[in-house]
């Protein structure tokens, strides 16, 4: 199934200089923001206060929100797990907070519902340290993946390709995550794994692309770099579409149908897919165009001294 036909014309490199233009500020607008503002990090981070709560019968989340915001317990995260009548409510640390258990007494009486009684079933404290020790990992787990990215392209490929595969799918992730600096949503871990999954779909949505461009610039012996990446990505254009289409739909299901506790990682998966596929047509071929990239880089040394040779 193609939605664009295999030798479709589309200028994509005419427009480098304004699609990494436009990428450039972003990415400045999220270091930006990521700089001044920072991330809001979640309870997993941040440490505070975990009360399970279970009811008789199936409660209103919306409801039970409310009630513990008007009690005082501000920006509490109030889920649902396993049964509909059990709850789990996540509070931000307190000044001087240390016993969990009393802050699970004042939960509990302020989710009091008429006709719906309910139980403590756990009350637990999470230090600050525990939070401070999972943003490390989160960001050495980061590091590892883009290592291990640049790693394996540079084997595959050659050093351009893993440097334009590497910056694209960075730019995919810092851009991600400026998305919830921006906008002032909270960083939880769910979100972490949203990210890292995206690094992982925007390389291979951008491998896929290179692998097309590797063996243009192998059969296509007499045209310029240019011609090469512009049919490359016009011949990967409908897959790329529908695979990022495909991918789409099944976020968005999970971010409509999946509850509150999942939509902060759906959310980062949607920014993700859509940045990612713009960059792996944007960004990821104008910048081996920028980084003078041609059939020689893809030859080995000999071949590349005969070739040399043969040349008036």
């Amino acid at each position: 199934m193609n939605l664009f036909p295999y030798d479709s014309k589309f200028d994509f490199m005419r427009l480098r200089k304004v699609s990494l233009g436009i990428a450039i500020a972003l990415l400045v607008i999220a270091i930006g923001s990521l700089t001044v503002r920072g991330l809001k990090f979640a309870l997993d981070f941040t440490g505070g206060t975990v009360v399970e709560l279970k009811f008789e019968k199936e409660v209103d989340i919306g409801d039970l929100r409310g009630k513990l915001e008007a009690a005082g317990f501000e920006s509490a995260q109030v889920q649902t797990f396993g049964a509909s009548n059990d709850i789990v409510v996540r509070l931000q640390p307190l000044a001087g907070q240390v016993n969990a258990e009393k802050t699970g007494d004042s939960v509990l009486a302020a989710a009091r519902i008429e006709g719906n009684p309910a139980k403590l079933t756990r009350a637990d404290f999470v230090g600050p340290q525990v939070g401070k020790e999972l943003a490390e990992q989160g960001v050495i787990a980061v590091i590892f993946v883009a290592f291990g990215f640049l790693l394996y392209i540079s084997i595959r490929f050659e050093w351009k390709f893993a440097i334009a595969a590497i910056l694209a799918t960075m730019h995919d992730v810092i851009i991600c995550t400026g998305y919830f600096s921006v906008t002032g949503k909270e960083f939880d871990l769910n979100v972490l794994a949203g990210i890292l999954s995206v690094m992982g779909y925007s390389i291979n949505d951008t491998i896929v692309v290179f692998d097309r461009v590797r063996e243009n610039f192998r059969g296509l012996h007499r045209l310029e770099a240019y011609e090469v990446l512009n049919r490359s990505v016009n011949q990967t254009l409908s897959r790329t579409i529908i695979t990022s289409f495909v991918a789409l739909l099944t976020v968005l299901a999970l971010y409509f149908f999946g509850g509150s506790a999942l939509r902060g990682m759906a959310e980062s998966q949607i920014i993700g897919i859509v940045i990612g596929t713009l960059s792996s047509i944007f960004v990821a071929c104008p910048l081996l165009l920028w980084f003078g990239t041609t059939r020689i880089d893809l030859l080995p040394r000999a071949k590349d001294d005969a070739d040399l040779a043969r040349r008036p």
